[in-house]
């Protein structure tokens, strides 16, 4: 059963997704908060897998909230989906850089947002095509003044493969034809990266490749 807390300052939102999740027989509602220093309080009481938070609230934004919940220890295993009104909100790349697993808007389709709730469960990354596109432009302008990071240097070659084609979008049974790997030593090598790296996830994997420029889009190569 996935646990999902809601985090939304508008108590009508909340109970449309609680309506809406409530009728999977995976996923359950744990909980509802209305601003962000509501739900760090109740994601440390509660333990949810997943969040759902407004980007916008007051108190505690959801940039902040998603930044203290990956810097907390007590809240490692939990994702982040940040939510919005608008697909171009300013704040989409910080809040992905922050630590959130996914972005959606809130006119998403509910079965949109059910299949993002269980992809962001089992530790993949969720992004809104349209986020996907800004995204990739935001980091192919930092890629064209790259930042080589020291932290890369802890990785083995084979580290460094697995993690340039995670930035490129493979899934970890592509990855593992490509490589010639069973899928469970490419899940490995994931699992052991993200340790090293010391990063919440596969979205944070890909904006670290493109920032040390350890990939670059098609039409800067």
């Amino acid at each position: 059963m996935i646990r999902v807390l809601l985090v939304d300052d508008q108590t009508l939102v909340r109970a449309g997704f609680r309506s809406i999740l409530e009728g999977e027989d995976d996923i359950e509602v744990v909980g509802e908060a209305s601003d962000g220093a509501e739900a760090l309080r109740s994601a440390r009481d509660l333990d949810p897998h997943v969040m759902l938070i407004d980007i916008r609230m007051p108190v505690l934004d959801g940039l902040e909230t998603t930044r203290r919940i990956a810097a907390d220890p007590r809240l490692a295993g939990v994702k982040v989906i940040i939510l919005t009104t608008f697909d171009l909100d300013e704040y989409v790349y910080a809040a992905l850089r922050a630590g959130a697993s996914g972005f959606l808007v809130k006119d998403t389709e509910p079965a949109e947002m059910t299949h993002a709730i269980r992809v962001v469960a089992r530790g993949d990354a969720l992004l809104a095509p349209s986020v996907t596109r800004r995204l990739i432009a935001e980091l192919a302008t930092r890629s064209r003044h790259p930042d080589p990071s020291p932290r890369l240097n802890v990785l083995t070659a084979r580290e460094r493969e697995v993690m340039t084609l995670v930035a490129q979008g493979l899934t970890n049974d592509e990855i593992a034809a490509r490589l010639v790997l069973s899928p469970a030593t490419v899940k490995t090598h994931v699992s052991r990266i993200m340790t090293k790296l010391d990063v919440r996830d596969r979205t944070q994997l890909v904006i670290l490749s493109y920032e040390s420029a350890m990939v670059t889009p098609g039409w800067l190569s």
